[in-house]
């Protein structure tokens, strides 16, 4: 029993010693913590006007793009900066001295520079990114050998989403080359296959008459900006002579509009009764063989003699 009240006694005299320290440890901690989350939520605020301000001013879907774009750059940059200082802050309250954290930091930053060189990469090549306005939440591109809409853009990968649902991350170091298909406007490409024995001014004919129908559409027809350009014949291949077309449309209503044109098209060769065409292949034999031929099938096909009992 006089051990347990010396032992009380001593852990009683160590609180009260310590616990103006740990108090004023937790106050001064809870302040920077707040101080931080508030600055956070200040930062996304002022955001948040300044985007608002910028979308009010245009009325450009490309603008809205590359804004929306840098709001999300902007955010993630404040978090950052904001949970930078507020760890520093808190390293010196812990009595963490920070300048020799940082001498320490710089060396071995210099080291690990070496070992990140493709992160470095990634962050300078998606500064670039987006200073040039090169790709935006929302457009669909070919990047890296992958193909997609734009989900999202930071200054380390771009995120796509393919047809299939699929998401790739591509990062900003692996970009050499972007292939947008939504700026401005797009081309519908319409690659269409007639046979050899259709005249192919008639098909002209037919081709016009459906993008005509095309354009008067209530849906496709805004989405239309030109007339069909005819390019003529693309190529003879093996069983088809391919005619080639494109029709000027808004930027990502190529591919509905295609589909669309491809589809009244077949209704209209089968109400007009051009022929489709379809792999064909043409035998051609010598005379000898054919000859030979000729006279095999005839000995099959000749009566045979009934041969006599």
């Amino acid at each position: 029993m006089a051990e347990w009240t010396q032992w009380t006694t001593w852990f009683y005299g160590w609180a009260m010693e310590r616990l103006p320290l740990l108090l004023d440890l937790s106050i001064r901690l809870g302040f920077i913590l707040l101080l931080a989350w508030g600055l956070r939520l200040a930062a996304r605020r002022a955001i948040n006007l300044v985007y608002a301000a910028l979308k009010n001013r245009t009325d450009c879907i490309e603008d809205v793009k590359r804004i929306d774009t840098l709001v999300r750059v902007a955010r993630y940059a404040a978090s950052v900066v904001v949970f930078v200082i507020a760890g520093g802050l808190v390293l010196s309250v812990l009595g963490v001295s920070v300048a020799p954290l940082l001498a320490t930091a710089g060396v071995a930053g210099i080291a690990i520079g070496f070992g990140a060189q493709s992160l470095v990469k990634d962050l300078f090549a998606g500064f670039f990114v987006l200073l040039e306005n090169q790709i935006r939440v929302g457009d669909v591109v070919s990047i890296a050998g992958h193909d997609g809409a734009v989900e999202e853009v930071t200054l380390r990968y771009v995120r796509l989403r393919d047809y299939e649902g699929n998401v790739h991350f591509v990062p900003n170091g692996e970009i050499t080359t972007v292939t947008s298909r939504s700026r401005e406007f797009a081309h519908a490409v319409l690659d269409v296959g007639v046979h050899y024995r259709e005249r192919v001014d008639d098909i002209f004919e037919v081709m016009k008459y459906v993008a005509t129908g095309l354009r008067e559409d209530e849906q496709l027809g805004p989405k239309i900006l030109g007339d069909l350009d005819i390019a003529g014949v693309q190529s003879w291949d093996d069983s088809t002579v391919t005619l080639r077309a494109r029709l000027k449309v808004v930027a990502l209503a190529q591919w509905e509009v295609k589909r669309e044109f491809l589809r009244r098209l077949k209704a209209e060769f089968d109400a007009r009764g051009h022929e489709i065409p379809y792999p064909q292949v043409t035998l051609s034999f010598a005379r000898e063989t054919e000859k030979a031929l000729i006279d095999q099938m005839s000995s099959r096909l000749a009566p045979r003699k009934l041969s006599s009992a």
